[in-house]
């Protein structure tokens, strides 16, 4: 059964304007639900990751740098008793501002981890997605090449028992294919 979500998501995708002639309709299509689905990963993001992604985002900008680069310049001239009017407050070797910015490290730290941990597991779900697809294109085409190549012997056209062909007419089974990669890296670190 169809979830709202995606019947929603269908009928905005049957109102996208396809309006670029140098791209095929289902390219552009493709491309807008692309977009969609990552517009409808960031409302499902809950409030907390929504925080976390703000901060890990500001914090990689260089107004972050910038703001850093005043802040501890004040503090500096403030501590140093270059700024008249205002009292040093932590006295070279600046502690305070050492236990300041080790503690923000910290949570800087944690919430960058917190917004990758995120990301990975929405690059986990596409890495799925492109998995599925993949398989079963590979699966459509080796029926597709089946049924030519039975349409070919069928018309007696030469070159339908090329080994080769015949090969690729095998169905690909996936299983197969990742035990064989693992025996030959075995083989090769044996080596």
């Amino acid at each position: 059964m169809i979830s709202f979500r995606h019947k929603l998501m269908r009928q905005r995708m049957q109102k996208v304007t396809l309006n670029n002639p140098e791209l095929a309709d289902a390219l552009e299509r493709n491309i807008e639900t692309i977009l969609e689905l990552r517009r409808d990963a960031d409302r499902r993001r809950s409030l907390q990751d929504r925080i976390a992604d703000s901060i890990t985002n500001f914090s990689g900008s260089m107004a972050f740098l910038y703001a850093h680069g005043v802040w501890f310049l004040l503090w500096i001239l403030v501590n140093k008793g270059m700024i008249h009017g205002i009292a040093p407050f932590d006295p070279y070797p600046f502690n305070f501002l050492t236990m300041v910015v080790s503690l923000e490290a910290i949570f800087l730290s944690t919430l960058v981890m917190i917004s990758q941990n995120r990301s990975a597991a929405q690059s986990d779900e596409r890495a799925d997605l492109d998995l599925q697809i993949d398989m079963l294109g590979e699966y459509e085409i080796t029926k597709i090449l089946q049924m030519v190549m039975q349409i070919a012997r069928k018309l007696e056209i030469e070159g339908c028992e090329d080994e080769e062909i015949v090969q690729l007419e095998k169905t690909v089974m996936p299983a197969e294919v990742l035990k064989e990669m693992a025996a030959r890296k075995k083989q090769v670190a044996g080596s």
